[in-house]
């Protein structure tokens, strides 16, 4: 016993464990990482609540820090806002569309600026394709027109939507019943 004893007194004793400092050469102690990890993520917490507590924040700031998150959600929002107007009423969102395409091309430069400055990687190529892709648009607006009263007059409560405008042809079809497959297998299966 004595040998083993002094083997494992060697590699653990005196408080200490060579296996393990030895293993933390090479690989970090996950206890240890975790600890360090929560005490940088409180200082974090501790500073950022330092910056927006207190009474040392006026009314004008919590304002801007408020309107500093505006703009995105605006943009996101109002994009969608405009797909629902085109579907729902086209003829309000060509009349604005219209007007977009009145706006000078100076002004959609100094629009694309500012985008481009607040948001990074804009650059004003895309503006201006843009204004391209809606003179497009807006040039379909006729036949998009024409296609929704064509629609339109396809629904069943439109007036003389069944009208076979006096045809024989069409109005012996449309009272002559159509055979139903099923039917008649039903029927004879029956039989």
């Amino acid at each position: 016993m004595g040998l083993i004893e002094r083997i494992f007194g060697l590699v653990f004793g005196g408080q200490r464990n060579v296996v393990r400092e030895t293993v933390e050469v090479f690989r970090e102690n996950a206890d240890a990482g975790a600890a360090r990890s929560a005490a940088v993520q409180q200082q974090a917490m501790a500073q950022y609540g330092q910056e927006y507590a207190g009474p040392q924040r006026s009314g004008f700031d919590r304002f801007m820090d408020g309107l500093n998150r505006l703009p995105r959600p605006a943009l996101a929002l109002g994009t969608l806002g405009l797909f629902i107007s085109a579907m729902v009423h086209p003829l309000w969102f060509s009349e604005r569309m219209q007007g977009i395409a009145l706006v000078p091309e100076p002004l959609w430069w100094l629009l694309g600026v500012i985008v481009s400055f607040y948001f990074g990687a804009r650059h004003q190529v895309k503006a201006q394709e843009f204004q391209r892709e809606i003179v497009g648009t807006m040039a379909r607006v006729p036949q998009v027109l024409e296609n929704i009263e064509s629609i339109r007059k396809l629904r069943a409560d439109s007036v003389k939507v069944a009208d076979t405008e006096g045809d024989p042809h069409l109005t012996l079809a449309a009272v002559a019943p159509d055979p139903n497959a099923a039917l008649m297998a039903w029927r004879a299966a029956r039989a």
